[in-house]
């Protein structure tokens, strides 16, 4: 049965992305802060980085790497989270991961301008541009992702949009043991998703506490 995925990084204070958002620094100036514990994992260094010498950390962080990339048959993300918003004119603009991407499924693209053509990628990866309701395109890629779940990335008001229209089965939520103080809020104007989905907890050696919202 296909479910609908989310995992998020978010700071002790409640904040999922900051100020200071660049073309060089597209997911804003605290990012790193935020995703420190994940990049180090072996999982992400052998994913995104395609090194697989081991290097990276091991432990409760890594297995939360490791089940990110399972089980997923498409995945729908923000226009900003494709640099859209960064590369409004450049035609040739095929996202932030080079010539590999590591999704290696159909990934749906949120637009508010008008659809770009689609993008094949190597290792399995096509970007599709879709300006349409959320429904639509969550309807597009269920059927796509042919009985595996649909992830939903990036940025945090995509990920709210979906919690909005109450059809995420499954948050994740890497919680840095930092403070923002600033920049946007998750859980603003939002529905009590603890009222509806189980909460289990788990801490990290690194200290990130990992918190999951299941249906």
């Amino acid at each position: 049965m296909t479910r609908v995925r989310i995992d998020l990084f978010i700071s002790l204070d409640g904040f999922t992305s900051t100020t200071g958002h660049a073309p060089e620094n597209p997911m804003g100036e605290d990012w790193g802060r935020l995703t420190a514990a994940y990049a180090a994992t072996r999982t992400f260094h052998e994913r995104v980085f395609d090194d697989t010498s081991g290097n990276g950390t091991t432990g409760i962080d890594d297995s939360y790497a490791a089940a990110f990339f399972e089980g997923v048959g498409a995945e729908i993300m923000g226009a900003t989270m494709f640099g859209l918003h960064s590369f409004p004119d450049d035609p040739d603009w095929k996202g932030w991961w080079g010539g590999q991407p590591p999704f290696g499924t159909p990934v749906y693209v949120l637009t508010h301008t008008a659809p770009r053509p689609s993008i094949p990628m190597e290792g399995g990866t096509t970007f599709h541009f879709r300006n349409a309701a959320i429904e639509d395109v969550l309807a597009e890629a269920t059927e796509a992702a042919g009985g595996l779940d649909v992830r939903v990335g990036g940025g945090v008001g995509t990920a709210r949009d979906f919690l909005r229209a109450g059809v995420v089965d499954h948050l994740h939520l890497m919680v840095a043991p930092i403070l923002l103080g600033r920049g946007t809020q998750l859980w603003d104007d939002l529905p009590s998703l603890d009222l509806t989905h189980k909460v289990t907890t788990e801490v990290a050696e690194s200290g990130t506490i990992h918190v999951n919202f299941a249906r």
